[in-house]
């Protein structure tokens, strides 16, 4: 009975012990209950956020590349944009055709020249601008109807590279507009091989 007494007394003194311690020398805030009920959890995985590409692309340009995306307007309040090499310009629905005719004639050769429509492309754009529009290429420049979506990308004394995009269009139907009175917005995207300019 005694060596059982002296074992208890002995036990009871080892654990009071490495209580005082654990007390006195682990610091409070590293160990948690909630600290300790995940260590039988399994790890989550987390995928890096991704790296965000020059104009919102969904992957980078191939180096010697420019990289542009054109997106048009859509409804009162989205106003149409374009971006190249990271750089963006927003443009406002003001009549822009006599400026847009002038800027063409007097880019030099070896321009690459971005456009976009918001409001209203149809009634806005002379024809004479539409005929300098079509000069540079554009198949549906004619066929814009009434607040239509259009975007188009166009090269001064080059050409462009089969496999870009160059034209896109999607015209107004009150069936299907996203917008009051407007069609979605549309774009295009991608790179332009710095060594054709």
């Amino acid at each position: 009975v005694v060596l059982r007494l002296f074992g208890f007394l002995l036990t009871s003194l080892a654990a009071w012990y490495l209580g005082y311690f654990v007390a006195a020398y682990v610091p409070q805030d590293t160990i948690s209950i909630a600290a300790l009920q995940e260590i039988g959890n399994k790890p989550v995985l987390r995928a890096p956020a991704p790296k965000r590409q020059k104009c919102d692309l969904w992957s980078p340009c191939p180096p010697g590349n420019f990289a542009y995306r054109i997106l048009s307007g859509g409804g009162k309040e989205r106003k149409a944009k374009i971006c190249f090499e990271d750089e963006d310009c927003v443009i406002d629905p003001t009549d822009h055709s006599g400026e847009m005719m002038d800027f063409i004639r007097k880019a030099p050769e070896g321009t690459l020249l971005l456009m976009a429509t918001h409001d209203d492309g149809s009634t806005r754009l002379k024809d004479d601008a539409k005929k300098l529009v079509e000069e540079l290429g554009s198949k549906e420049i004619k066929n814009i109807k009434f607040r239509s979506s259009w975007v188009f990308i166009a090269a001064k004394g080059f050409k462009l590279p089969d496999n870009i995009q160059k034209e896109k269009i999607n015209h107004s139907d009150q069936t299907k507009n996203r917008y009051k009175g407007w069609p979605a917005e549309i774009q295009i995207e991608g790179c332009v091989p710095r060594n054709l300019i």
